[in-house]
């Protein structure tokens, strides 16, 4: 409510005019596009920041071997209401009866408003055989291949979500079959990575003689890149004469004109990367944090590294608390952000599974 006290008769009406237009004007504003633009940006911003940090803490628990949960925002309903009312009331007082400029006159005005904003967010929990399949699943080589085609490097997507390459095997962190990479297939990352770079290497796709579509990686003749031609071909045991090789999945090459690679899953690309994690030393000792491969790993062939520490980072890209820690990725840390990164879009290219009814919770925040 506001009160206003005004003397002289003409610059106490000229005063109340200007009140009652101030405040009908703001009644009749409409606020609902004036939010679009301020609640899209700030609730992308919040869902990403939610969702990044909802990885990062699972990748830490599966150091733990504590359970992955994942939690989606179904939908955000925003909701506002703005309310006002408007009073006003003057009088005026001369024994001398009205004389234009009275001395004795006073006007009362009053006003209230109110606004809410009450958004109401919806949560479903991700479960059921769907989603689990998505995460057990190895990724289709045609997508991890496709990757390279969309400017990826080829070493750096098949570090993270290859695990083989016609027998030559990756790096396993953690997990039963913990072993370092073979130092062949390193070897390979870097010529694949030189070929690409030159623009010799393209992905096919081709009808079979059963019009099944087939993958094929195809390497063109270059002068350039012979010698690496050579070179990778002798290492994956492919045809030197062949330029176009089938592609499919599976731990051997079934012939030198194919290609074999064993993809990974979601859950094994968490569970690599959560190798990587920092535990405290002491969690390591009371066997509260799974144990990852003797010796650690390169820093050229690390993938990420997250850190630990008992205060609250000052300057994380993401961070989260965990069993009495922080755990964050540094934000000048570009090899961690670009991997941590690209971990969100294979989690999108995992869940090509149909939607399910799941249940949601909706609670209204405010």
């Amino acid at each position: 409510m506001i009160r206003l006290s005004v003397g002289g008769g003409g610059e106490m009406l000229r005063s109340l005019a200007l009140v009652v237009i101030v405040l009908c004007a703001a009644a009749c504003t409409r606020i609902g596009p004036g939010t679009v633009r301020h609640d899209r940006f700030d609730y992308n911003a919040a869902l990403a920041d939610s969702w990044q940090e909802q990885i990062l803490l699972n990748v830490v628990k599966l150091r733990y071997l504590d359970t992955p949960v994942f939690l989606d925002v179904a939908s955000i309903v925003s909701g506002y209401t703005v309310e006002s009312t408007l009073s006003a009331g003057g009088s005026i007082f001369n024994s001398d009866g009205i004389v234009p400029g009275v001395p004795d006159s006073s006007v009362t005005l009053g006003a209230q408003g109110k606004y809410t904003d009450r958004p109401t967010i919806t949560y479903a929990p991700l479960t059921g055989p769907d989603f689990v399949k998505s995460l057990m699943t190895p990724l289709p080589p045609p997508a991890v291949l496709f990757l390279l085609q969309s400017g990826y490097a080829a070493d750096f997507v098949f570090s993270i979500a290859v695990d083989s390459v016609n027998g030559l095997q990756n790096r396993r962190g953690a997990g039963a079959r913990m072993h370092p990479a073979d130092p062949q297939f390193y070897q390979v990352l870097d010529l694949l990575r030189e070929i690409q770079a030159s623009g010799a290497v393209e992905v096919n796709i081709k009808p079979t003689e059963d019009k099944q579509e087939a993958v094929f990686l195809v390497f063109q003749r270059r002068e350039e890149i012979g010698e690496n031609s050579r070179a990778l071909r002798e290492l994956l045991g492919l045809d030197p004469e062949a330029t176009e090789f089938r592609v499919f999945y599976g731990g051997a090459a079934r012939g030198g004109r194919q290609m074999a690679i064993l993809t990974r899953s979601m859950m094994h690309i968490m569970i690599e990367l959560a190798s990587y994690v920092d535990v405290p030393e002491r969690d390591l000792v009371e066997q509260r944090a799974a144990p990852a491969i003797a010796g650690g790993v390169d820093e050229k062939h690390r993938l990420i590294r997250i850190h630990s520490a008992a205060e609250e980072p000052a300057d994380a890209f993401v961070a989260v608390p965990y069993h009495g820690h922080w755990f964050w990725i540094d934000d000048r840390d570009l090899v961690s952000k670009r991997t941590f990164t690209f971990l969100m879009l294979l989690f999108t290219l995992a869940n090509q599974g149909p939607t399910q009814n799941l249940p949601l919770v909706t609670i209204p925040a405010g």
